[in-house]
């Protein structure tokens, strides 16, 4: 018994030293953090024989924490880590420290939004050049890939998600002896990628490119070793069957879906991850079947950050209970998501938080909506404040909030 724990510390201490820090997957959001912060007392103490690697480990811990948390502490540690490594870096190192501090903009773009923290990230990597070492300018071109997925993905252009989507390709090729954890990064962004256009376009091709990346991340993503790759796969899947279904009308690939969604919950607690299991619900929100308790849940998980989940929970919270209060007839239940929402806009700053907002805003605009097919009369007023919150959200680079405040138009013209 104290030789397989003794066993299991060497694994994990052995673990640590890698560049490969898919392990952090086997440990919970709390123990991330413990991680993070003993990484950093050991990258700042005088014996410390490899200060750069040291707090360049030190901002990869805490963009992992981020990463399942979304506290904003956590990429502002991220960030200071990489500062520190960069005033020591000498030769190859300052092209790394330029490449962590990319990967720290773009997790702030992923969890808050912002194309100008998007752009900011571009310009960090195409200042590095090309690094003479090979591993280094491998990790310099994936980095580019996925930064252009971003942005083609904001701009929607045809040719631009072509030219993403080779990028990824290439990096892909080039990334084959690279740490677990980089290539799958580089193989979900090309699937979400493939996916999205896949689903906007209708195009058989693409599909099937985002189902062999998604089939062979859920392959080797094993549930003991890597639930929240598996988990994230599995959304993926699941979000694209929902799609699908929406489009064509077709249920049994709507109960796939649901199915899949499932399965990706069943792979970790709230707790371990909590930014991964809100994701999913905030995918599953349109299905009725998903738990009203469950969309709750996700708000409260995602409250006050001003993260992209976050506002898109407050979104999806609203409309569930304004569909329910309209197929209940029940005015006086709209009046009160009406009242908790101008509250709610009254009191928090705008400019601090403006996804918050915009969510706000199309959650009225809901309301208004339903008032008008309840009475026969919308209120004045409903397509501004989608406009409005439609442009903010496109300011900050959150097409799925676009797109909800647009479709909203659509019904209300």
């Amino acid at each position: 018994m104290f030789e397989f724990g003794k066993d299991l510390r060497k694994i994990f201490a052995q673990a640590r030293e890698s560049d490969d820090l898919s392990w952090l997957e086997l440990i919970g959001v709390n123990l991330v953090e413990v991680e993070a912060r003993q990484q950093s007392v050991d990258a700042g103490r005088v014996s410390c024989k490899h200060p750069v690697e040291a707090s360049l480990r030190a901002s990869a811990f805490w963009r992992e924490h981020a990463r399942r948390c979304g506290h904003p502490a956590s990429l502002d540690r991220a960030a200071a880590a990489v500062a520190d490594a960069r005033r020591r870096a000498v030769g190859d190192q300052i092209a790394e420290t330029a490449l962590e501090t990319a990967r720290v903009d773009m997790l702030r773009f992923d969890l808050c939004g912002d194309v100008a923290v998007l752009d900011r990230a571009c310009e960090t990597v195409a200042d590095v050049g090309t690094p003479a070492k090979t591993e280094v300018a491998t990790t310099a071109a994936a980095l580019h890939a996925r930064l252009c997925a971003r942005r083609a993905r904001l701009s929607g252009d045809p040719v631009a998600l072509l030219d993403a989507a080779a990028l990824l390709d290439a990096a892909l090729h080039d990334l084959r002896s690279a740490p677990a954890d980089h290539v799958e990064d580089v193989r979900m962004d090309r699937a979400a990628l493939a996916l999205e256009a896949g689903v906007a376009r209708r195009d058989p091709r693409l599909l099937d490119q985002a189902g062999r990346d998604l089939l062979a991340l859920v392959e080797s993503a094993s549930p003991d070793y890597r639930p929240l790759t598996r988990a994230r796969a599995l959304a993926l899947c699941g979000a694209g069957l929902a799609a699908l279904a929406a489009v064509a009308g077709d249920d049994a690939a709507r109960l796939q879906g649901q199915a899949l969604f499932d399965a990706a919950v069943d792979q970790f607690t709230p707790d371990h991850s909590p930014l991964d299991w809100a994701a999913i619900q905030i995918l599953r929100a349109d299905d009725p079947t998903t738990p009203t308790k469950a969309l709750i849940e996700a708000e409260a998980l995602t409250a006050n950050g001003g993260l992209i989940l976050g506002a898109l929970a407050r979104e999806a919270r609203t409309a569930r209970a304004v569909q329910e209060a309209e197929d209940q007839g029940d005015l006086t239940a709209l009046a009160a998501v009406a009242a908790r929402l101008r509250v709610r806009l009254q009191s928090e700053d705008a400019d601090a938080a403006p996804l918050d907002w915009a969510a706000d805003q199309i959650g009225l605009a809901r309301v208004g909506l339903a008032v008008g097919r309840l009475c026969g009369q919308t209120p004045p007023g409903v397509a501004l404040a989608l406009s409005e919150a439609a442009e903010v959200a496109r300011h900050h680079g959150v097409p799925a909030l676009v797109q909800r405040a647009e479709d909203l138009i659509k019904v209300r013209t």
